[in-house]
């Protein structure tokens, strides 16, 4: 699948598809789970087991126009400080009915901004984190970082608590795209940060950029992508710009048309691509590059790739426990997310309860799909015999339900000693591969571009 031709048959510049971070979709969970049946799923949680941890910090000192997550803005510390209690709170409240016997694997410090919180909360924040369980010895502390809201105080008092993992968000260094995105972050400043992020010593070092901005071009996304290699970063995700006006009511103040077609998204993303391979990173997944040193590059190498709401994973714990407002859980029985505003969570809160406003109960059939939608946005494989010894499914079953993306990808689809593979070209379409899988009815226009 290398011309445009072949991408246009399939519908690609055209086609809405979920990112599928999960199965079934947000868009469908519903308000039959609530905080009864997810403290059942986390007294369910084996003595022994491995935990992932996600905590959101809803607040950002500017909004981003482009951003489509759960935030809202704040001019002053005022409100941090009694949402870092209510955190503190439902980890408390979670810890109660949890088994003491399990170690966390990892932990996320997302937003939002985290790196609002002032060294001092940092401090509470990670005491907190120490005393709720023990962590393994291969733990990762990963924390999503500003560049413009970050000093070298905040940074040594998260590299205490344990940060081993930074995240910047760069989106793209050029000033007119920025300023058409409403978010002003030079170059310098994020090169600063980096140095004190690497002196700190922070071992790894994620960067996220975008690709499908308005005003963004080949020779504008090839500086920009330049520019970043210059920072060496040990992984990259290069994601399109999810243009979701109807859900993200910021993203109005966007130009619309100054956003570029899908068949200039698929030139920035070809640039992009292109220099982080010639640069020696691997790909890994449908739209992050990182070091063959890098732990996700060795997880995507070895079949050990997971996919959650975070993007790609090493971490091989099947449970992940969102905390703070909207925050997603993950369980084997389902997800749970809490309530999406601050002021409803914080009642939940001091109310001494969950604050799981909904979420999914996962059925057998769901279970199956999650994982064979999982394995094809991980590895574009399906090892139907190792699937059919796990969910205790014939063969013949598996090629029954496969048969509908079999005969629509059959140009871009090998099947030989039960393994069914999308071809070396494939990562463009996974995800209308894998929404053939899917049986949730997908509202008209309510997911992001598919390129």
């Amino acid at each position: 699948m290398t011309t445009h031709t072949d991408l246009r048959k399939l519908g690609l510049f055209d086609a809405r598809a979920p990112r599928y971070t999960s199965y079934p979709p947000a868009n469908h969970f519903s308000g039959r789970v609530g905080p009864g049946q997810t403290a059942d799923w986390i007294r369910a949680v084996p003595a022994g087991g491995r935990v992932s941890l996600y905590l959101h910090i809803p607040y950002c000192r500017r909004l981003c126009w482009f951003c489509a997550c759960r935030t809202q803005g704040t001019s002053t510390d005022r409100p941090l400080a009694p949402y870092l209690t209510l955190l503190k709170r439902e980890l408390a409240q979670i810890g109660s009915i949890l088994s003491p016997d399990v170690r966390i694997s990892a932990i996320h410090l997302g937003g939002g901004t985290p790196t609002l919180l002032p060294p001092a909360m940092i401090a509470d924040l990670g005491a907190a984190l120490a005393d709720f369980r023990p962590w393994s010895d291969d733990m990762r502390f990963s924390v999503e970082i500003d560049p413009t809201e970050v000093d070298q105080p905040r940074i040594d008092a998260l590299r205490a608590i344990g940060m081993t993992r930074a995240s910047i968000g760069v989106q793209d260094f050029d000033p007119a795209v920025q300023e058409a995105i409403g978010r002003d972050q030079s170059f310098d400043q994020t090169s600063d940060v980096v140095a004190m992020l690497r002196a700190a010593g922070v071992d790894s070092l994620n960067m996220d950029i975008l690709y499908g901005l308005p005003h963004q071009s080949r020779g504008r996304m090839a500086d920009m992508v330049q520019k970043v290699l210059s920072l060496g970063p040990d992984r990259v995700a290069l994601y399109g710009y999810a243009h979701v006006p109807w859900m993200a009511k910021r993203q109005v103040m966007i130009p619309a048309d100054a956003l570029p077609d899908a068949e200039t998204r698929l030139g920035l993303f070809d640039a992009a691509r292109r220099l982080f391979i010639w640069d020696g990173y691997v790909e890994v997944g449908i739209d992050h590059y990182a070091r063959p040193t890098d732990s996700l590059a060795r997880a995507a190498a070895t079949g050990t790739l997971r996919r959650n709401f975070q993007g790609y994973t090493d971490d091989q714990s099947e449970v992940l426990i969102g905390l703070g407002a909207s925050a997603i859980s993950r369980y084997p029985q389902g997800y749970a997310q809490n309530l999406s505003t601050s002021s409803r969570y914080a009642a939940a809160i001091d109310d001494g309860g969950l604050a799981t406003e909904r979420g999914h109960a996962m059925t057998g059939d769901d279970t199956l799909r999650a994982a064979m939608i999982e394995a094809l946005m991980c590895d574009f494989a399906l090892d139907l015999p190792r699937l059919s010894a796990r969910f205790g499914i014939p063969v013949s079953t598996l090629l029954d339900l496969t048969a509908p993306l079999r005969d629509r990808f059959a140009d871009h689809l090998t099947l030989g000693d039960g393994i069914l593979r999308l071809d070396n070209h494939a990562r463009l379409i996974a995800r209308l591969v894998a929404a053939e899988l899917d049986a949730y009815a997908m509202p008209e226009g309510r997911h992001s571009q598919a390129l």
